[in-house]
């Protein structure tokens, strides 16, 4: 962006502290600066539409498998002995949410009000033997049925898809790798699936040539 006025004042809206860290990739250039964090705008624009996809497939593959573990739509009730507290409480959260809005908190509508963490949390190690040997590695057909790979590819999914909901960088991540696991992981729940949200996929057009996308 070449107007000083402009990119002084932009500067001042959005915080000299928000664009510290793109002034430092470009040699203090403010303008250029600004034009990165706008470029970082897209690509998280972009990588939003494929998460989210990602995201509604893990859920509900997720939610199918406890409702067969458990022979309830509303798996969380007989399974409560097998949350942690943290998981408990998000469960409890979702369900006011539901309620708050003068609906009845049915079993689809408190899983649709679960956070991706919630589901990323569900695979973590400590639910090995309680839920991923007895159902969760069935939600994922297509995977070797290793519970750590799985994890580790969805919480960098995670990862990446809360720094997006805070307007962080993330054009300096290793952004090939993460498209490519979001489809990964798409693509052990359901190859179709994955076929779709890949052919759809807008990222590729929106980094550009930023770092992220060479490593």
């Amino acid at each position: 962006m070449t107007n000083p006025t402009l990119n002084a004042l932009l500067e001042q809206r959005l915080s000299a502290e928000r664009l510290a860290p793109y002034r430092a990739v470009c040699g203090g250039d403010l303008g250029a600066a600004l034009t990165l964090y706008e470029q970082n705008a897209r690509i998280s624009a972009a990588f939003w539409r494929t998460l989210g996809h990602v995201e509604v497939l893990v859920r509900n593959a997720m939610h199918s498998a406890l409702v067969d573990r458990s022979g309830r739509a509303d798996w969380y009730v007989p399974l409560a002995g097998l949350l942690t507290e943290k998981a408990q409480k998000d469960i409890a959260s979702a369900q006011a949410r539901v309620a708050r809005n003068g609906r009845t908190a049915t079993p689809g509508r408190v899983v649709a009000e679960l956070p991706f963490g919630f589901w990323r949390y569900l695979l973590a190690a400590r639910y090995d033997r309680t839920l991923w040997r007895t159902c969760l590695k069935d939600a994922f057909p297509g995977a070797s049925g290793l519970r750590r790979e799985v994890h580790d590819k969805v919480a960098g999914l995670h990862e990446l898809r809360n720094r997006i909901a805070h307007h962080e960088p993330v054009h300096n991540r290793p952004l090939r790798r993460l498209r490519a696991d979001a489809l990964v992981v798409a693509g052990w729940i359901c190859p179709s699936s994955r076929a779709w949200v890949g052919a759809g996929c807008w990222v590729p057009g929106a980094v550009g040539g930023v770092s992220g996308w060479r490593t």
